[in-house]
């Protein structure tokens, strides 16, 4: 299954007091910032001042920024474009943690969860080929894991005059697997890495962890059942159903025609995705809002709609996400499941529901097994700080990643979804992941529990935010 879309997991801001870390150790007080930060900024050469916000969060200042990468970085003076990121400034006493959704970035304000546990710096990178981030014209080949960790060495590069202290890197989704990436091609560029619900597919054929994951989630049968139970009916009811969806997509100016074709694609694909989104997204506590089999159509086109989203795989939906596809059908890889309880029912192959199938025409490509097996290799047997935190019923976790043992962890929270963090963790688990990152960053601060990570409303995150399209 794809990462189902939108943005990565992150977190924004208030006050150290508002999160109950002012009590960190050498900490520079709550202030509006280092006075000249803006005209240090300035003299960063590649670097633009975008804007800076008249109404930042208290104790910190807020500057939307590019900067200047070349397209390719084997080749520099082939070209050039602007990658957007943001910058959320506390002090340069502080330590910096360099934040990548993996996808598009905010325009506001927020604090990853890293951010909040070292009281520090955050700066927010958009991935190369999402707009605007994107060059004009775009070669896509020059899209891949190593290009884009290469632009944040060189950002890396050019921001630590200005930021000295220690560098954490973090990301969720495809943003945990953006910052794997960048540790293994440039490891000296940061002090340590979290990430989170970062997914690992280091075979692309071999996917029987999936399916094993499917049928073991969760404490409940009966929810796994229901859940089945509603692909297949929603299946047989494909003519009113369909119908429905076009008259929907008619009335809402969406289209099918410049990926999947028709809507009866986009329907199947929608429907098959409804299980491994509801695991993502959703709790098992969830399960009683399952529509039976016997509920009307009305009552499973809108479970199917909240859940997985009918929006999502029409032209206007599935596009923006085109450089993540290219990625995943290119180097990263996709989860591909059996579907052993639907057959009879789909109308479209296997080989249909898969990366290339929702990219336009001229931009499928054929899958390199090298990159991933490589990435895994080196996590197993050369990584090091590194802590990766996993949910026990995200179906992304069904193949992660196994850092090595040096001075590298991984973390499980219980029955925690694709939002899970270092505050789901039991409580012994949380307390030393905290500690960890606290040491690679060169803080101290007080013992951390659930409540003092309590979220603010510049904390507060939608998990679906997390959303990778699948």
């Amino acid at each position: 299954m794809f990462l189902r879309r939108r943005r990565a997991l992150t977190a924004g801001l208030v006050t150290a007091l508002t999160m109950g870390l002012a009590g960190v150790v050498g900490a520079a007080p709550a202030q509006a910032a280092d006075s000249d930060i803006l005209a240090q900024l300035k003299k960063v050469p590649g670097l633009t001042v975008v804007s800076e916000s008249a109404t930042p969060p208290a104790g910190y200042r807020f500057f939307m920024l590019s900067y200047t990468q070349p397209v390719d970085h084997r080749h520099p003076r082939a070209g050039k474009f602007e990658q957007r990121f943001q910058l959320l400034h506390k002090s340069t006493d502080r330590p910096m943690v360099l934040h990548t959704s993996g996808y598009n970035v905010r325009t506001t304000a927020f604090r990853s969860e890293p951010t909040q546990l070292i009281d520090g710096n955050q700066i927010s990178t958009e991935q190369r080929f999402f707009l605007p981030s994107r060059p004009e014209p775009a070669d896509w080949d020059d899209l891949d894991i190593w290009q884009a960790a290469t632009d944040h060495h060189r950002l890396v590069q050019a921001l630590k005059p200005v930021y000295s202290k220690k560098w954490i890197s973090t990301g969720a989704s495809k943003g945990g697997m953006t910052s794997v990436y960048h540790r293994r091609f440039y490891p000296r560029d940061v002090d340590g890495v979290v990430a989170y619900v970062a997914p690992n597919d280091p075979i692309n054929d071999e996917d029987r962890a999936y399916d094993k994951f499917f049928d073991t989630v969760g404490t409940d049968p009966a929810c796994r059942q229901a859940l089945d139970d509603l692909q297949r009916e929603a299946l047989k009811r494909r003519p009113e159903m369909v119908a429905r969806y076009e008259s929907w997509a008619k009335s809402d100016n969406r289209t099918f025609n410049q990926v999947l074709g028709s809507a009866d694609k986009a329907f199947e694909m929608t429907v098959l995705d409804t299980v491994w989104a509801f695991w993502q997204y959703f709790k098992q506590a969830d399960c009683v809002n399952v529509p039976a089999k016997t509920a009307s159509t009305d009552d499973i086109y809108k479970f199917i709609d909240d859940v997985a989203g009918w929006a999502f795989y029409t032209d206007q939906g599935v596009l923006p996400y085109a450089p993540y596809y290219y990625q995943a059908a290119t180097q990263l890889g996709w989860p591909a499941l059996k579907f052993e309880h639907l057959r009879g029912l789909t109308h479209y192959p296997a080989s249909f529901y898969q990366a290339n199938s929702n990219l336009p025409k001229e931009l499928r490509s054929r899958h390199q097994a090298w990159p991933m097996m490589d990435v895994d290799f080196w996590v197993r047997t050369q990584s090091s700080q590194m802590l990766f935190v996993y949910g026990s019923d995200d179906p992304w976790g069904a193949e992660p990643f196994h850092p090595s043992r040096r001075d590298s962890y991984r973390y499980t929270a219980p029955g925690a979804n694709h939002g899970a963090n270092i505050a789901q963790l039991v409580p012994a688990e949380r307390t030393a992941a905290t500690t960890t990152l606290q040491r690679w960053a060169n803080v101290t601060a007080p013992a951390v529990t659930a409540k003092t990570l309590a979220l603010s409303e510049l904390d507060r995150v939608d998990p679906r935010e997390a959303r990778f399209p699948r």
